[in-house]
């Protein structure tokens, strides 16, 4: 077979190869760019060693789109950008121009359309989220409709560059986390531990994938009422909620039970500090729909305390650390709780030293 025919096998790891659909000034000088700027919040500026110049307009989207959504998109891009524009891991748009006649126009079709234009530098990007109650099998809110709450409130921030530096904010709708690490993260507190509805467990669970999915050892097998169950050792249970996706009959949401937290200080990179998990700072918020004012509020004070006292560059956990936390609770009003100390049991021999268990 000929080299032309033979076909690319396919890799079931890592990132997609990108230069089938890069755009052919980014191909042409991949990893030859001399320099770049930022002429306004939400462009980006490349300049190439070969003086080729590229523009990125950088807009913000809803992440769960409408087929219609899609298509105003993708028309938008035929008509500024030659049909090239990606999505970033926040759910960002991005056109890339190679016309810097066509940046403005561009910009006025996107804010017409309700797409503001930022989250470049120092200003808040779109918050990144997990399916909530559109697709999620286990959620225990609606983190897509939280983030919509969210965003009406920090427009500005997003298309304005006035933070100390990027702010980044994640949201989860269950308490297994899979919104990761943010300087501001928003997720489900789960109160109390499952209640189990015992006539189905048998019916509806495989009993030893959820005994081993507890990451404590909380969860054992047991009889009930002469029929195969589950139990729980409510002086083990974390009341993480790991164990409803394999057995939905442990129900772990309520309106008793299902509340909201608030972390802050996460961090992946290695820049000017070492990465950092987020730690909780406000607790036990209502989990209130549509709008969850609650929660919106809490993120206006601690971002309005970072934005007024930080310094320049500083991350919001580099800024906690260089006051400490006795003054970030002074600054947000924030008051300390029981849910703030670290008193369950085995903490010193489990979650609080390694990240793996330990019996």
């Amino acid at each position: 077979m000929s080299t032309a025919m033979t076909r690319r096998r396919a890799i079931e790891s890592g990132i997609p190869d990108p230069f089938p659909f890069m755009h052919p000034l980014m191909k042409k000088n991949y990893g030859t760019w001399a320099w770049h700027d930022r002429p306004r919040p939400g462009v980006l500026h490349h300049v190439a060693r070969s003086g080729d110049e590229i523009w990125t307009v950088r807009a913000g989207t809803q992440r769960q789109m409408d087929v219609f959504t899609i298509r105003k998109l993708c028309d938008i891009a035929d008509q500024y950008s030659d049909g090239h524009f990606r999505f970033t891991v926040r759910s960002n748009i991005e056109f890339l121009l190679a016309d810097q006649a066509k940046v403005d126009p561009l910009i006025e079709e996107l804010d017409r359309h309700g797409f503001p234009v930022g989250a470049t530098g120092n200003s808040v990007s779109m918050v990144s989220h997990t399916q909530g109650w559109l697709h999620c099998d286990i959620p225990g809110t609606d983190a897509s409709g939280m983030v919509k709450g969210l965003m009406e409130m920090l427009h500005h921030e997003y298309t304005h560059e006035e933070m100390p530096n990027r702010v980044k904010i994640t949201s989860s709708c269950c308490q297994i986390n899979c919104g990761g690490q943010g300087d501001i993260s928003i997720n489900v507190q789960y109160t109390k531990p499952p209640k189990i509805n015992h006539d189905l467990v048998s019916k509806v669970c495989e009993r030893p994938a959820v005994v081993a999915r507890c990451p404590v050892a909380a969860i054992r097998p047991a009889l009930v009422n002469g029929k195969p169950s589950l139990e729980i050792d409510e002086q083990k249970c974390v009341c993480c909620g790991a164990c409803y996706a394999p057995c939905p009959p442990m129900q772990i949401n309520g309106l008793d039970s299902t509340k909201i937290a608030i972390w802050v200080g996460g961090k992946h990179s290695n820049a000017r500090s070492k990465p950092a998990f987020h730690k909780l700072v406000v607790a036990e918020l209502p989990n209130n729909p549509p709008h969850w004012p609650e929660v919106n509020d809490a993120v206006k004070r601690i971002l309005d305390a970072y934005k007024n006292n930080a310094h320049d560059w500083e991350r919001i956990g580099e800024w906690i650390e260089r006051i400490g936390w006795p003054r970030f609770f002074e600054l947000t009003g924030f008051g300390f709780t029981k849910f703030h100390v670290d008193d369950w049991v085995g903490a010193r021999r489990t979650m609080n030293m390694s990240a793996h268990v330990r019996f």
